[in-house]
């Protein structure tokens, strides 16, 4: 092995090494950015490295791996990796500026393997990107890795019980007066209580009731305590 990849991360290699075997021992890569300054600096980068064949864009339905470079995701960016998706010769990778959960989400569901930061987007860090998308893997930050499931989560409950009580769906008010009626107060002393008049708190809990779709107060305060949220 010549000096170029003697710095080359142990791992990295022996991924490269292995899965690679019986096979040309350089991944063929496009990159593709909107911003011809994105453009570059990733291939710059990648144009260093011995394990990577970068591809002119003549040749990048071919690629084996084929890196998206954005600040953000919008519509064009989406359109790009669905026509990537259907692509059976390669799989893509995203490096990116700034990715929500939603976003992120959205761009796996494009069939997005991989995705790194711009700011992480070092030369070791992108080459052992591209060798994880050739392989056949799965890259994804903890922290992001985090915000999907929960945001993942969010939207099951959500599908399956999309009238489920929970206090960030109750202002304020509606949480202390739904806790004082599991407290067995009737109407007249959740007003005095609380300074409101016995009208306004008949509407507010007319309203909880209402906008959850349950049938009264008793099925409200049920529903609230089973899932320990008073």
């Amino acid at each position: 092995m010549s000096d170029t990849t003697s710095h080359e991360p142990a791992q990295a290699e022996a991924a490269h090494r292995t899965s690679r075997a019986g096979r040309p021992d350089r991944v063929t890569v496009a990159v593709y950015a909107a911003d011809p300054v994105l453009r570059v600096g990733i291939v710059h980068q990648l144009r260093q490295r011995p394990e990577v064949d970068l591809v002119d864009d003549a040749d990048a339905e071919r690629a084996e791996v084929s890196l998206v470079v954005v600040d953000t995701v919008g519509d064009d960016v989406v359109a790009l990796l669905h026509r990537l998706r259907h692509n059976n010769a390669t799989r893509t990778g995203l490096v990116i500026g700034t990715l929500g959960a939603g976003a992120l989400q959205r761009v796996i569901e494009c069939g997005v393997a991989a995705v790194l930061r711009r700011a992480e987007a070092e030369q070791d860090r992108l080459l052992s990107l591209v060798l994880a998308i050739a392989n056949g893997e799965g890259v994804l930050p903890g922290d992001l890795l985090g915000k999907l499931l929960s945001h993942v989560g969010n939207l099951q409950r959500s599908v399956l019980d999309p009238g489920g009580l929970s206090l960030s769906t109750l202002t304020t008010r509606e949480a202390d007066m739904l806790r004082l009626v599991s407290e067995g107060l009737d109407t007249a002393e959740i007003a005095r209580k609380t300074s409101y008049s016995e009208r306004t708190v008949k509407n507010v809990l007319h309203e909880i009731i209402t906008r959850l779709q349950l049938r009264n107060r008793a099925h409200a305060v049920g529903y609230a305590l089973r899932n320990g949220l008073i």
